[in-house]
Order: C-alpha cells, then structure tokens, then sequence
C-alpha cells in the first residue's frame, strides 16, 4: 500500500458537502454512504436520476503509431467517439 496521500474527484467536495462517508478506494477518498441511507439513495434514484463519479475508474494509456490510427481501432471495439477526443481525455 502506498503511503502517498489518497487523491481526489472533481466531485469530492461535493459528496462531503452533502455528508458523505469518505473511505480510501483504489487509491482515491470516495464516498460509500450518505446519511440519508442506502434505501433513500435508492428510492430517490429511481424516482428522480443518479450521478455516479467514474472519475476515479477506466484509466488506460493505449499506445500506437498514433492517435487517429488508435483512436480508429478502439472506435471498433467500444460505443464511443474516441476520435473526437481530445490526447489524453477519457470518456
């Protein structure tokens, strides 16, 4: 385990902000619950809509001759535009 301190998502000052209970995850504070409860989380979100933070996931570095040929490729095996972005970038 990596003594370096625990990194933070875009929206970290969010979930604390609304009470989220804060816990290391894969080398990042995320928050697991809030004090309303999982079952308010639940309800709400099939009521209304839900924000999952992926901020912190699908970190990858692909690497070939160069973007456009790479992009073109993962074009092929995934639903997204890949060439529209931008070095770098993850979507």
């Amino acid at each position: 385990m990596s003594a370096a301190a625990p990194l933070r998502t875009p929206l970290h000052d969010a979930h604390v902000k609304l009470g989220a209970r804060i816990v290391p995850f894969a080398g990042y504070d995320m928050p697991v619950q809030y004090p309303t409860g999982i079952i308010a989380e639940h309800n709400w979100t099939r009521q209304s809509a839900g924000l999952f933070d992926v901020s912190h996931m699908g970190q990858c570095y692909i690497m070939g001759p160069d973007f456009e040929t790479v992009a073109r490729a993962m074009e092929r095996i995934v639903p997204a535009d890949v060439l529209g972005l931008s070095p770098r970038q993850q979507r």
